[in-house]
């Protein structure tokens, strides 16, 4: 389980992986949450969102990495992709509701039991850096560590 996950917009991928170590507070426009498993989610909004099955995904190399400790340590930097990014950015208060909710179901199938207003806050919050991206052409990145 991640002890910390940033959320955050950049230009591209080198400028991502900059701030593996350091994070992206000060740098990047972000957003930090933490106890969760970050790439479980993104793949999982990215399926809900998209229709497409989380293990379709998972197969197509999602999410992709940019950038990890060579070092042997956890951190890492993974992209959204440009399909995830578009569809949170074009996403409604009602959709984001939907996406929560089923986000919620999916994990508690696996046993979890994820808060349904915190993952509400994390969707909008997400979202809100993907308009962001949208508008200056930008990516979305996350950074658990």
């Amino acid at each position: 389980m991640s002890i910390i996950v940033e959320f955050f917009v950049a230009p591209d991928d080198a400028a991502a992986a900059g701030v593996l170590d350091a994070g992206p507070e000060g740098v990047f426009e972000s957003v930090p949450f933490g106890n969760f498993v970050a790439g479980t989610a993104v793949i999982e909004w990215e399926s809900i969102l998209t229709g497409r099955a989380s293990a379709d995904l998972v197969a197509l190399g999602m999410p992709r990495i940019v950038a990890y400790a060579r070092d042997g340590g956890l951190s890492l930097v993974f992209a959204f992709s440009s399909a995830l990014r578009s569809e949170l950015a074009a996403a409604d208060d009602a959709r984001l509701d939907r996406v929560a909710s089923e986000w919620v179901r999916r994990d508690a199938v696996d046993g979890d039991a994820f808060d349904p207003e915190m993952a509400r806050i994390i969707l909008d919050d997400v979202a809100g850096l993907a308009r962001l991206a949208e508008q200056d052409d930008h990516e979305v990145y996350c950074r658990p560590a």
